[in-house]
C-alpha cells in the first residue's frame, strides 16, 4: 500500500525542519544525510524520493530555518530597539538550534552552494534595508544599518565561541549598549 501524498509532504517537512535544526547546531557540513534521516526517524533510502541532491535539501532548510527570524524582521519595522536587543541576548546565543541561521551558518554559507548563498544574500540585503529604514534619518543611514547588522551577527558569533561565560556575557551586553546608541 502506497503513502499518500499527504504523507509524503508530512515526511518531507519533517525532514526539511530536523535540517534546519541540526544545521544550526552543528554546521552544514557537521551533518550527513543519514544523520538528518535516522533523527528524522527514517532510512536512508528515502532521502531521494524527496530531494534531488544534498545541496538541495541543505538550501531548502536554509530557507526554512530563515523563518525562525520573521518575528525579528517584523519587529525592525515597528520596535527597532527591541528586535535588536531580542536578537543580541542570551536567550538567542543559548538557543542555537531554533536561532538565527545566518549568524548560526555564516561562516558555513561561504562554502554552501550557489542557490543556498543566493538566499543567504537576499535575506541579508532585506534586513539591512530593513535596519536603514528603522534609524533615524541621516546621510549615514545605509553605513549604520550594515555596521548594526553586521555587530548583532558577530557578537552572537563570538558569545557563542568563547569558553567564558563572563566574556560571553560581556560581548553581548557591550555589543547591544554599541548598537542602541546609533538609534539616539
Amino acid at each position: 500500500m502506497g503513502h499518500s501524498q499527504a504523507d509524503k509532504l508530512a515526511t518531507h517537512e519533517r525532514i526539511v525542519q530536523v535540517a534546519a535544526r541540526c544545521m544550526r547546531e552543528r554546521g552544514i557540513d557537521g551533518i550527513s544525510v543519514g544523520d538528518i534521516m535516522k533523527e528524522a526517524g527514517l532510512t536512508v533510502g528515502g532521502f531521494y524520493k524527496h530531494f534531488d541532491s544534498r545541496d538541495a535539501l541543505v538550501t531548502e532548510a536554509f530557507i526554512r530555518a530563515l523563518q525562525d527570524i520573521e518575528h525579528i524582521q517584523d519587529a525592525l519595522k515597528t520596535a527597532p530597539q527591541r528586535a535588536i536587543s531580542t536578537y543580541v541576548s542570551e536567550s538567542h546565543r543559548d538557543n542555537v538550534g531554533r536561532g538565527c541561521p545566518i549568524s548560526a551558518l555564516v561562516n558555513d554559507v561561504a562554502r554552501a552552494p550557489d542557490a543556498t548563498r543566493e538566499v543567504f544574500t537576499e535575506r541579508v540585503s532585506e534586513i539591512i534595508d530593513l535596519l536603514v529604514r528603522s534609524l533615524p534619518e541621516a546621510e549615514d543611514a545605509q553605513d549604520k544599518a550594515v555596521t548594526i547588522f553586521s555587530t548583532w551577527v558577530g557578537s552572537i558569533g563570538l558569545a557563542r565561541a568563547v569558553k567564558d561565560p563572563s566574556l560571553s556575557n560581556r560581548i553581548i551586553e557591550g555589543a547591544l549598549k554599541e548598537m542602541l546608541k546609533l538609534y539616539e
